[in-house]
């Protein structure tokens, strides 16, 4: 039997190639919303993060995922995110 290939994304933080479900991702749609996106299926332009409050940090330090979207993140977001990742633990 064929092995499947796994899909890899780059994390916005570290910008290390990890398993895309080790990954949280962000969506912008397309009328200018930013969510999370928890299925990973939604339309949109996507950005991945590590689900760790230190690279959750690095990518808010350099303003990565502003970069990503071309647009400024809400304050709302970076919260709602920083919410999750310290439910997953944070690591």
């Amino acid at each position: 039997m064929k092995k499947r290939k796994v899909p890899l994304r780059r994390c916005v933080g570290c910008r290390e190639m990890k398993d895309k479900r080790e990954l949280l991702r962000i969506v912008r749609n397309n009328v200018g919303e930013i969510f999370i996106d928890s299925t990973g299926k939604k339309n949109g332009r996507g950005a991945y993060i590590c689900k760790s409050i230190d690279c959750f940090n690095i990518a808010r330090k350099t303003r990565s995922l502003s970069h990503e979207f071309s647009c400024e993140i809400p304050e709302e977001v970076y919260d709602e995110i920083t919410k999750l990742l310290e439910g997953y633990g944070g690591e």
